[in-house]
């Protein structure tokens, strides 16, 4: 049995994790530490994938995107480049729709860090960089990392967004979630559990994992305390 969506999910999901995680964690920093009007109004737009619906995302994506689209003919027209229908395309819509879940979570990690330890580095001297790497990320790192795991969980599972912007092209866009869709779709049961499985396996073992770790940080916190 062919193992090519398993490889594209697990490929697209890193991708865009990796994307996502940098990109929150600095906005979420700034967002965190800033006061500045319509501040609202973004926070609230960086949240809006979270309740919109997938497909209305991926419509969204291809207004955008799209060869007539605002993004899609500048990168068509200066390079060439045409994102639908491309794996790219399904990295770009698991990047929207997880970006709010590590966002989230970057937030609430940074509001439980003690600004009087930031504070107290300042103030020897350290520069806002050396701040953040030497004690705001270690402090906040236990929920950067529930985030980063559940980003990835939901990258790994999108369906909706990803079936309207990057379609489902065998050997190209053939995501796990799409691999059953479509199996479904044929008649081909069997091939749609055994993906079916496949998937609740690696959700259900990165949740484990995280609740192992957050246990087991939690009882360490206790005896350190």
């Amino acid at each position: 049995m062919e193992m090519i969506p398993l490889y594209l999910s697990v490929k697209i999901a890193s991708i865009a994790t990796s994307f996502v995680f940098i990109t929150a964690v600095f906005i979420a920093r700034i967002m965190v530490h800033r006061s500045f009007p319509g501040k609202m109004v973004l926070e609230s737009t960086f949240m809006l994938p979270l309740v919109l619906p997938p497909t209305v995302v991926g419509f969204g994506l291809l207004f955008l995107f799209g060869k007539n689209g605002w993004l899609g003919k500048w990168l068509w027209e200066w390079f060439g480049i045409q994102l639908v229908f491309t794996w790219w395309a399904a990295v770009i819509a698991s990047i929207v729709v997880s970006f709010p879940l590590m966002y989230q979570s970057a937030v609430a990690a940074f509001k439980t860090v003690d600004t009087n330890l930031e504070n107290a580095a300042r103030t020897m001297g350290s520069s806002e960089w050396k701040v953040f790497w030497t004690i705001t990320f270690p402090l906040g790192w236990p929920g950067l990392l529930a985030g980063l795991v559940l980003t990835f969980a939901r990258a790994l599972g999108e369906f909706g967004a990803t079936l309207m912007f990057a379609g489902f092209i065998p050997g190209k866009t053939e995501t796990i979630p799409l691999a059953i869709y479509f199996a479904v779709e044929r008649g081909s049961t069997a091939l749609a559990m055994y993906w079916v499985m496949i998937i609740i396996s690696m959700g259900f073992a990165a949740m484990m994992w995280l609740n192992w770790w957050s246990k087991r940080n939690m009882d360490r916190h206790r005896i350190e305390g």
